[in-house]
């Protein structure tokens, strides 16, 4: 609001305590206080005011913009035509038309032309369809051992043994104590 730094701050506190006291220096900020609420809350109300005022002005120009839009619209659909409309379906009784004429010679013409073939009609018997069966596919085989290792004639293997595998030794259990406990 104000643009006051600390230093004008202090500068104006100082006045303030020799001017008027350090014994009433409280009750003046007070009263200061005081006076600033009410401005305050002066100033907002008379926004508040000001901000109703605004819309009720808008309302009515908006109220006004409707009305004649509707007007306008009921104008528009509420018109007296020129002439009456002429109802161009209907013979003039007193002379026959040509249109009359026309109309009775193609109605004869279609009458002698032969009722076209219609082709018979088509029965629907809904046969099953035999759906293909699915084609196995034939099973994985495991690989072994013997099938790893490459085709070596009988003769050889004979006299060539692979090596064997280690054999893995297994960990002893440690032995349970009496009572449950281990050593």
């Amino acid at each position: 609001m104000f643009d006051i730094a600390w230093s004008e701050m202090l500068l104006i506190g100082g006045v303030a305590l020799v001017v008027i006291g350090p014994k009433d220096l409280p009750g003046a900020l007070r009263a200061a206080g005081q006076a600033i609420g009410k401005i305050r809350r002066m100033a907002s109300e008379f926004q508040g005011q000001f901000n109703d005022a605004m819309r009720e002005a808008e309302l009515t120009d908006l109220k006004k913009q409707v009305e004649d839009i509707g007007n306008s619209v009921q104008a528009s659909t509420n018109f007296d035509p020129i002439e009456p409309m002429k109802d161009f379906g209907a013979a003039d009784a007193s002379k026959p038309a040509a249109d009359d004429k026309a109309m009775k010679d193609a109605e004869a013409t279609l009458a002698k032309l032969p009722a076209p073939d219609l082709p018979a009609p088509v029965s629907i018997d809904p046969a099953p369809v035999a759906s293909p069966e699915p084609e196995e596919k034939p099973k994985r085989r495991r690989k072994t051992a013997a099938t790893e290792e490459p085709a070596v004639p009988a003769t050889a293997v004979a006299a060539e043994e692979p090596p064997a595998k280690p054999v893995r030794k297994r960990k002893a259990k440690a032995a349970s104590v009496e009572g449950g406990e281990t050593a």
